[in-house]
């Protein structure tokens, strides 16, 4: 094993320097426990539990728990403008960066459950059963995807673990990143998140290496689906829902800042997807989160993110994907590229099969108010949006963000 001060620097984020390091002597047990899978019967009751729950709300509620929405200020309280926001439109999650973030771990904390009990109250404005907590979620990747100050411990980038697969093989590196995602796990769960919007299942290729540099596995699809399993399994033993990303890539275009196209044929396409289909095969995650790529092979006519034939013929269909869709952040070049407005591409989104979508708090209550017109419409079918707060209302039923007292009486 790597001596105990190295491996302490590595995980602080510090330089590191894999020729100096001398090789382990045996490859170690893996300290993460894996989690057993849940009984079938338990995730039956669950599924009951979550229809009955997004049947009892009405029409603004199911609207506002389908958006992941970011929040003004940082501890130790909201303004009072967010919380007049979020009582309006209560998320049904909230998704942090540095600025939320910059303080000590105990003021996060505090910050973070006052959060999570206003989101909770204003959802139950009208029944007290309807209490639910937002999905508290972050980017914790690794490596330069970071949203912590010094006082949270920084992960390896992704492709350090390729690197040492190539050095001391396969075996420990997968071992050692359970290992590292538990404890990281831990210690982002003991500060109030209940979400890692990670990790990167993207195969490492010429094309999307500009964009993705570090935050890759690597470019052999077989290490890149383990090393995904294996940060999963390290962090949902600690209680953190994952969310694998970016379904099905990217190339070297940065989809913030306008239209990509994943111009890949049938085959290259199947060696892309392989991580994400072995994952959902032997590891379901919580959530899988969809680009805004366009992909000519499956539609040359919509954003992966608005297109049924990516997200209900080949997510849910080929690979049978049973989790929550998540779409990347609405305000992305690329949206805008596609010639609709936000909140008409977050209704073309939810028609496709998104279950949530990203979006900030200059446009939460727009995006909001969108979606509820388009129900009362006829645009987006009540059924449809009911549909997606269930996959939403059953993870946090078993991620156990909905409270015990609450679960006997719905």
């Amino acid at each position: 094993m790597f001596p105990v001060l190295v491996l302490t620097l590595v995980f602080m984020g510090c330089t590191r320097d894999l020729n100096r390091m001398a090789p382990p002597q045996q490859v170690p047990q893996a300290e993460a426990a894996v989690p057993q899978a849940e009984p079938v019967q338990e995730d039956t009751v669950y599924r009951e539990q979550a229809a009955r729950l997004a049947a009892s709300m009405d029409d603004a509620r199911l609207a506002a728990q389908v958006l992941m929405s970011g929040i003004d200020g940082k501890p130790p309280a909201l303004s009072d403008a967010m919380k007049t926001l979020l009582r309006n439109s209560p998320p049904g999650g909230i998704m942090l960066f540095k600025y939320n973030l910059d303080a000590e771990k105990e003021r996060i904390r505090a910050f973070l459950d006052a959060c999570s009990a206003y989101i909770a109250a204003a959802t139950a404005e009208q029944d007290e059963l309807l209490r639910i907590p937002p999905f508290i979620a972050v980017d914790h990747e690794g490596g330069a995807v970071h949203r912590f100050g010094p006082e949270v411990s920084r992960l390896p980038e992704p492709a350090w673990f390729w690197e040492t697969a190539q050095k001391y093989g396969r075996d420990y590196a997968l071992t050692e990143l359970e290992s590292a995602a538990l404890r990281s796990g831990e210690e982002i769960k003991a500060l109030g998140i209940t979400m890692n919007l990670a990790p990167v299942a993207e195969v490492l290729d010429e094309e999307n290496r500009l964009f993705l540099e570090g935050r890759s596995y690597g470019p052999d699809p077989a290490f890149t689906e383990a090393a995904v399993q294996a940060f999963i399994r390290g962090m949902e033993a600690a209680g953190i829902a994952c969310v694998v990303k970016h379904f099905p890539g990217n190339t070297g275009t940065d989809p913030h800042k306008g239209r990509a196209i994943l111009a890949r044929d049938a085959q290259a396409l199947n060696r892309m997807v392989q991580p994400f289909a072995g994952v959902i095969r032997d590891k379901e995650p919580a959530a899988i989160m969809v680009s805004h790529i366009v992909v000519p092979a499956w539609d040359g006519e919509r954003n992966a993110s608005l297109s049924s034939r990516v997200i209900r013929e080949r997510l849910r269909g080929t690979l049978g994907f049973t989790g929550i869709v998540i779409g990347d952040d609405f305000s992305m070049g690329a949206v805008a590229d596609a010639g609709l407005s936000l909140e008409a591409a977050v209704v073309e989104a939810l028609n496709a099969g998104l279950d949530m979508v990203m979006t900030w708090p200059r446009n939460l209550r727009g995006v909001h108010d969108a979606i509820l017109k388009a129900v009362q419409e006829g645009r987006l079918p009540r059924a449809r949006l009911q549909e997606a707060v269930e996959q939403i209302l059953f993870e946090k039923l078993r991620y156990g963000l909905i409270q015990e007292k609450n679960r006997d009486e719905i």
